[in-house]
């Protein structure tokens, strides 16, 4: 640390940003970064943060990897747009033969490609209606998919990311998910609650598809119980129901697999993804079964920057990356420091009510050791020292009472250290 955090040059540039960009648009942590890397940040005041997350799980391959940036300069100095569906480019079919390959399920398949996790799982539904002519939707409370009028019906939580911008869109239903700090259930008895809702409310022959996260994300990070995603699936399978993982922030390496549903061992008829698959460029997809993408007639997806050619040439590049770094493996190593270092934490502190997640995809849930409801005044105190100590901190759940890790696969293990020392601090200056 250079200065306090934030600078003067940040709040500087603060002032700007309230000046001239909208109200609506906020920062977590109001510094403005100039340079990044490694798994540090480096702000316009000179100070280096320890970054713990990725711009919400994107720079998985890190914020400047070397392949990336590569091909990135190169097909920039060739051209930057022609729309694929006028004039289409080999970059786009390369990524999608890529997709089509990493993905679970040995039956043949289809990608299409986007601009963000939000417009995936649009177009999934899309295609899921489409492809059975049905209209009804399944998603999962908690759940978060997006902030289009489409998504945010989608997704549980209403502030920030509903209120006051209904009505929303038709034909969406919410069941309740698997949450085992909270719910009591294993997987199985979940999944039949959740299926019950199903057969009494909507009808299984009226749901063109359901919808779930492996991990929920912005919902906390809640891992299902075993063998919950497993019945749901075969549920679908057995109903003509479009079963759709949603791994927008799970996928790529994030959780030690390539993509959460393999640790699970189901296989979706359609995978969403975005975020980790070019290295920080605006990149989405939808990969999925043949004869389901191909029931679209031409024209009926795609948009005009949809697998935009310097995008695809960073996915190639962040692909490359997360293959040839063992990233899975890293990612895995990662969970294990990161347990070690906060088992003694929920020892001491009651207020841990759980410590859950996968690979560098961990959370610490915050609840009142008293009653178990949640904490989110402790948990917003400790993301705000942690700033305070120039380590990027996020927060997340329905309750406001999760702290979320999502380090950069590419961080050393004396950095994810260093931030965990502060995390300790914080604990120590809030509740000591």
């Amino acid at each position: 640390m250079v200065t306090n955090i934030p600078g003067p040059k940040s709040i500087e540039l603060l002032a700007r940003k309230t000046a001239a960009v909208s109200a609506g648009i906020g920062a977590a942590l109001p510094i403005f970064v100039v340079a990044g890397g490694g798994g540090v940040l480096v702000d316009a005041d000179g100070n280096s943060l320890i970054d713990l997350g990725s711009g919400i799980a994107v720079t998985n391959v890190g914020n400047a990897a070397p392949t990336v940036v590569a091909k990135v300069r190169e097909q920039v100095g060739a051209f930057t747009h022609t729309c694929f569906m006028v004039t289409p480019y080999e970059l786009y079919v390369d990524v999608c033969e890529r997709l089509n390959a990493l993905t679970p399920g040995d039956f043949e398949k289809r990608t299409a490609l986007f601009n963000s996790g939000a417009e995936a799982v649009e177009n999934a539904v899309k295609i899921a209606r489409h492809a059975t002519r049905r209209t009804a939707v399944v998603a999962f409370e908690h759940a978060y998919h997006g902030r289009t009028n489409l998504t945010m019906a989608m997704t549980s939580k209403n502030m920030p990311y509903k209120d006051g911008f209904g009505p929303f869109a038709p034909e969406i239903y919410r069941v309740a998910p698997s949450y085992p700090l909270r719910d009591g259930r294993d997987g199985p008895e979940a999944a039949a609650h959740a299926i019950r809702r199903i057969d009494r409310e909507i009808g299984p022959d009226n749901v063109a598809a359901l919808i779930i996260e492996p991990i929920a994300g912005e919902g906390g990070f809640i891992v299902p119980a075993p063998g919950f995603l497993a019945a749901l699936s075969q549920f679908c399978t057995d109903n003509g129901i479009v079963f759709i993982a949603d791994e927008v922030q799970t996928g790529f390496c994030r959780t030690g697999a390539t993509f959460a549903c393999e640790q699970e061992g189901i296989v979706p008829d359609l995978v969403t993804m975005a975020k980790g698959m070019a290295g920080g460029l605006p990149l989405a997809a939808v990969t999925g079964r043949a004869e389901m993408m191909d029931s679209v007639h031409p024209g009926g997806l795609g948009g005009t920057y949809g697998g935009n050619p310097v995008a695809c040439a960073a996915a190639i590049g962040a692909l490359t990356e997360l293959a040839a770094g063992h990233l899975n493996g890293r990612a895995r190593e990662i969970e294990a420091i990161f347990f070690d270092r906060l088992a003694p934490l929920a020892d001491k502190y009651p207020q841990i009510g759980e410590i859950r997640g996968r690979g560098a995809m961990i959370a610490i849930e915050l609840v009142d050791p008293a009653t178990g409801h949640p904490d989110p005044e402790l948990t917003a105190n400790l993301a705000k020292y942690a700033h305070s100590q120039a380590v990027v901190m996020l927060t997340a759940g329905t309750y406001g009472n999760v702290i979320r890790f999502l380090p950069p696969l590419v961080i050393s293990d004396e950095l994810l250290n260093e931030g965990l020392d502060v995390l300790s601090d914080a604990f120590a200056e809030c509740l000591d």
